[in-house]
């Protein structure tokens, strides 16, 4: 009986994992994220782009634990600001910042700012431990309030206004954000070609050796 394949996604953000769990609960896989592990080393994520970033991800994840590994890099696109914070959203603050202490750089930088423009942007990486990857991007438009509003999601989603919904990445329900997100338009993508993606990752995981006992 062929064992189900096991799904690393390569992340410790229990929210961006419940995203990802969510689109994908109808795969007959096994999802695990990073968790479900003892330490591992952290990938440098010092790419020039969110392309990069999200293959140092996911191509050391699949190495280190030999399974297939999904990983995102995402982040926040302002007009005004030249495209920032980009691929320094998470860190936009410094290397230790909260979620609201990038929201309130965030804020400070567009003070001034009539341009209120922003996008989402995210590029998924499917790894295997030998090193060849799949990649899916997707991108949401929308415009940065003044103000957080709402209580769900993570990261700039308070201050993320998404125009054809009339409300916050934060006042929608996971499924509303899953439909129309960055994140999850590239999960729908992967998730439209699952089955040739796992026909894609058998062929592609390398074949242990078999042993015969003999006495």
């Amino acid at each position: 009986m062929k064992e189900p394949i096991i799904l690393v996604i390569a992340t410790r953000n229990k929210g961006k994992s419940a995203e990802i769990r969510e689109i994908l609960k109808d795969v007959s896989i096994t999802i695990k994220d990073l968790n479900d592990f003892g330490l591992i080393p952290e990938a440098a994520e010092d790419g020039d782009s969110f392309d990069e970033n999200a293959y140092q991800k996911s191509s050391l994840t699949a190495r280190v634990l030999g399974l297939p590994a999904l990983a995102d890099d995402s982040g926040l696109c302002m007009e005004a600001l030249g495209g920032a914070p980009g691929i320094y959203s998470a860190r936009y603050a410094g290397e230790n910042a909260s979620d609201a202490d990038n929201t309130a750089k965030l804020l400070s930088e567009l003070k001034d700012k009539q341009n209120r423009k922003a996008a989402f942007e995210c590029v998924l990486s499917l790894a295997v431990p030998t090193g060849v990857a799949l990649t899916y991007e997707a991108r949401c438009e929308g415009l940065i309030l003044p103000a957080p509003a709402g209580e769900n999601g993570f990261g700039y989603d308070p201050v993320f206004y998404y125009p054809p919904l009339e409300k916050t990445f934060a006042q929608l329900s996971r499924e509303e954000k899953s439909r129309v997100s960055h994140r999850g338009k590239a999960l729908r993508e992967f998730y439209s070609e699952i089955d040739k993606v796992l026909v894609w990752i058998e062929q592609q995981m390398p074949v242990q050796p078999k042993f015969e006992c003999k006495e």
